[in-house]
């Protein structure tokens, strides 16, 4: 039985049987995180993944708050300037033209990728994010943070543009060679389409 075919049974139990909405929300996000166990998480071993995460990595290494600051507000005034040449740069990076064939080829159940290293900062990203720098947020904290085999899924919220529900998945990505954790990947879900 696919998964989705786990979460339509489990939500007509729950409609059938009067159970309360949080029930049908925790399958949702048992689902979600199911599929990024299944479809995501076997990627992030990639050396397109991990190279990228470990180079930039070692080029911020000596990163001051500060730094991390400035790279978020220059970041934030380009996603709304004509000229985004920061985020042109990420975007046309190998990471993020992988991140984007991976979002592709989920065929609508992943609305976004984005990969963040060992400072919470992106490193590459299937669409533009608002910010840089994740570090300050629960997804990177409750992945990265959390060490090898984390995987923190949000809350479910309805996006009011497109009405589907959707969450985000964030998981630690762990270099193979050595088992640390060197950075954290999330995922966007439309758990509608799973």
């Amino acid at each position: 039985m696919t998964i989705g075919r786990y979460v339509a049974l489990g939500l007509l139990m729950c409609s059938t049987l009067g159970v309360n909405q949080a029930l049908a929300e925790d399958e949702y996000m048992m689902a979600a995180r199911a599929y990024v166990e299944q479809h995501v998480m076997p990627f992030l071993s990639e050396a397109v993944v991990v190279d990228a995460v470990n180079a930039q990595n070692a080029k911020f290494a000596g990163l001051q708050q500060a730094d991390i600051d400035a790279l978020d507000q220059k970041w934030r005034a380009e996603v709304e300037a004509s000229d985004k040449p920061m985020i042109d740069e990420a975007l046309s990076s190998p990471l993020s033209k992988f991140l984007v064939e991976q979002r592709e080829a989920s065929e609508g159940v992943i609305t976004e990728l984005f990969v963040t290293d060992d400072k919470g900062l992106n490193v590459g990203q299937s669409d533009p994010t608002s910010d840089y720098w994740q570090g300050d947020e629960a997804k990177w904290q409750k992945s990265f943070q959390a060490g090898p085999g984390a995987v923190f899924v949000d809350e479910i919220e309805k996006d009011e543009s497109t009405q589907q529900l959707q969450t985000q998945v964030s998981a630690t990505i762990v270099d193979p060679k050595t088992g640390a954790a060197i950075g954290a990947v999330t995922v966007g879900i439309n758990v509608d389409g799973l």
